[in-house]
């Protein structure tokens, strides 16, 4: 029987396949190629619909081969943008990208196109011509060349930085609510105590990975019928080495099957964003400090980038986060706990390596600025004191690059358009 982590991989490798939607598209062209010549057998299409075998035989020809042709158009679109994409954005968001339903639909609508045309281009003989078939080739062509301006045009604007860094942080705050509203159950204590005591046993990877996603209603079952309390020694998103404890076992009447409780927690080979809205987080900043390297030099895509960063900062602030969530059964018994972040681990994240490789742009400077006292103004006190260390790192750095006064002030002044927001230096000469 196949267990949640293995059904939770299967399910990442569908999403992002690129063949399986296509193959079933090619296998639905056949049916309805079949269903085609069933219906025209029960009845004839007017004399205006009517082809010659000639005809028929030369229009679906052209047809199986335009739709080959166009098959190599979008894959050749999938190359660059993969080049663009580990070039100039993030590797990490080629995740997301395989994703795309739009690109699967649109090779499925290829590829079943060409299964149709193909089938009916078999039936064709001198004294009997699909011609409701050869019609319907027609009109899916034209859904094929209209699904492929749409795809053009959605990639043509999606892959901009400022379009991907939008996508990707609505994404993050969208799996942070729902994580943290859904960390499972009646009974959730957050920042509860842990268990006291030293763990009667741990339960140990097998094989290592990254921790990927968490079953928290299956553990809080499994530890509810073995009378215990599990403790995940890792977040999600931890790499956990092969032999490393996992979960440890606190009391019981009986020791768990280990076997059951690895396969609760899926590892896999990289991080994903369904339970881990610090993924989000981490390409937006991968894309703003890849802008900030000496070999693009483009400041003004990580202002762009530090926009989608302070809004999911501000939606972070809002949820309520823990550093530890403690999960009890029906009786209100603490049967798992799962390690968590808080909000100050988000904004250290967000802001610590733009810091320091913005470092020397005036423009980085006075945006993070920005982005700083924006939440001061907004979030609750208890997030305040992390705010104000990043403003005097901030401040640390300012001095540390710029030996002018004038250029020091500048760069000291909360601009959140970086340069041009209007904004005077409060250290300014006057005139």
């Amino acid at each position: 029987m196949m267990s949640w982590a293995s059904a939770f991989r299967l399910r990442q490798y569908a999403k992002a396949s690129l063949w399986i939607v296509p193959l079933f598209g090619l296998v639905l062209g056949v049916v309805l190629a079949e269903c085609a010549m069933a219906a025209e057998r029960t009845g004839r299409l007017s004399v205006n619909w009517q082809y010659s075998a000639t005809t028929a035989s030369g229009v679906l020809t052209a047809i199986v081969g335009a739709m080959v042709a166009l098959l190599g158009f979008v894959v050749t679109i999938g190359v660059l943008v993969v080049q663009q994409a580990t070039g100039t954005l993030s590797p990490r968001y080629m995740r997301l990208w395989y994703r795309d339903r739009l690109q699967k639909a649109v090779l499925a609508t290829f590829t079943g196109t060409f299964a149709f045309a193909f089938s009916l281009l078999r039936r064709i003989e001198s004294d009997s011509v699909p011609d409701l078939g050869v019609t319907l080739a027609g009109v899916a062509v034209s859904v094929s060349l209209l699904l492929l301006l749409v795809y053009l045009n959605r990639f043509t604007h999606n892959l901009r930085p400022v379009a991907i860094a939008d996508l990707v942080g609505r994404m993050g705050t969208q799996v942070l609510t729902r994580w943290s509203a859904g960390t499972g159950g009646s009974e959730t204590r957050d920042d509860g105590p842990a268990p006291p005591g030293r763990p009667v046993a741990a339960v140990r990877s097998r094989h290592g990975g990254v921790i990927q996603a968490i079953n928290v209603v299956g553990l809080t079952a499994a530890a509810t019928r073995h009378d215990c309390t599990f403790v995940v020694a890792h977040q999600v998103g931890d790499f956990v080495p092969p032999g490393a404890t996992l979960v440890e076992v606190h009391g019981g009447t009986s020791a768990p099957d280990p076997r059951l409780v690895t396969g609760l927690i899926a590892l896999g080979t990289e991080r994903t964003i369904e339970q881990d809205p610090a993924f989000a987080l981490r390409v937006l900043v991968d894309i703003a400090i890849r802008a900030l390297s000496p070999a693009v030099n483009d400041p003004t895509t990580a202002v762009q980038v530090l926009n989608h960063i302070e809004a999911f900062l501000h939606n972070a602030g809002r949820t309520g986060l823990s550093r530890r969530h403690v999960l009890g059964d029906e009786r209100g018994r603490p049967r798992l706990v799962v390690p968590g972040r808080v909000w100050e681990d988000y904004l250290q994240l967000a802001v610590t390596e733009i810091r320091e490789y913005g470092a020397g742009s005036t423009q980085i400077c006075r945006r993070l600025r920005a982005l700083l006292e924006g939440l001061l103004d907004t979030l609750p006190a208890e997030h305040l004191p992390a705010v104000r260390a990043e403003l005097g790192l901030l401040d640390e750095s300012v001095e540390r690059e710029f030996t002018d006064p004038f250029r020091r002030a500048t760069a000291r002044t909360g601009d959140s358009q970086g340069i041009g927001g209007g904004q005077r230096p409060k250290d300014a000469p006057p005139g």
